[in-house]
């Protein structure tokens, strides 16, 4: 600390932490879509906190150390005070466990991941992040208020997805790391392509490209788990029958 600390990357993660408090700020006033965009924002914020640290070679432990604890508050606290707020309050005791059960799993996740550092997977998660688990949060909320005809969700199934994405969290389930993905060097043509089509579907239809993404990124790694138990298995039968 005697010799400073990195301003750029600290900048950004700080407004991190702004967002994530606009956004409990906004849950408690019922503004619900206004926290669930200061959630994504903070987002933004988190992967170009890392991005630029690692570009710049500016990476520190107290950038770490802040970067969790701006973490728990913007994806873990905000997005359970939002969902709370906005569809769990009637429960009463069972809603704030759900979600005090989110912000616990969510803190053990941060946690783990500054710990196991001789552990983690090159390219892979140990465990749902804790970013995308509010992303997902949300951008639910933004779906189901911007969207006319969004299926209407009962807040139990809110409640059970939240118990959901807490277990996610803590489990052993490998999550694909796209942090380290570059664009500037050379691609085929068709992941241009591919890129112009994402880029026109997101500044049509936001609310719903947000909501598909992020759950397609939540659902990704029980998938991936099974398809790999599956394989194993086949293989396992295969190895005993010869």
């Amino acid at each position: 600390m005697k010799r400073g600390i990195k301003v750029i990357p600290s900048l950004f993660t700080t407004g991190n932490c702004f967002c994530g408090f606009y956004a409990i700020i906004a849950a408690f006033n019922g503004m619900p879509y206004r926290a669930a965009v200061a959630i994504l924002v903070a987002i933004l914020f988190d992967a170009l906190d890392g991005r630029v640290a690692r570009i710049t070679k500016t990476s520190t432990d107290f950038g770490l150390e802040y970067d969790s604890l701006a973490d728990l508050l913007s994806f873990g606290v905000a997005p359970a005070l939002l969902l709370y707020t906005w569809a769990l309050e009637p429960f009463g005791r069972v809603g704030w466990l759900a979600v005090f059960l989110f912000v616990l799993c969510g803190a053990v996740r941060l946690a783990r991941f500054n710990v196991q550092v001789a552990e983690r997977t090159p390219n892979r998660f140990m465990g749902l992040p804790i970013p995308a688990a509010a992303g997902l949060v949300a951008s639910y909320v933004i779906f189901a208020l911007e969207v006319p005809k969004a299926p209407t969700v009962k807040p139990v199934v809110v409640a059970l997805a939240v118990y959901v994405l807490a277990g996610c969290m803590v489990s052993t389930i490998r999550y694909r790391n796209f942090k380290k993905m570059t664009l500037w060097r050379r691609k085929p043509f068709g992941v241009f392509l591919g890129a112009v089509f994402a880029l026109y579907i997101f500044v049509l239809i936001p609310e719903v490209a947000f909501f598909v993404v992020f759950l397609a990124y939540v659902l990704s790694g029980p998938l991936e788990w099974t398809l790999v138990q599956l394989r194993e298995r086949r293989e396992t039968v295969a190895d005993l029958t010869e």
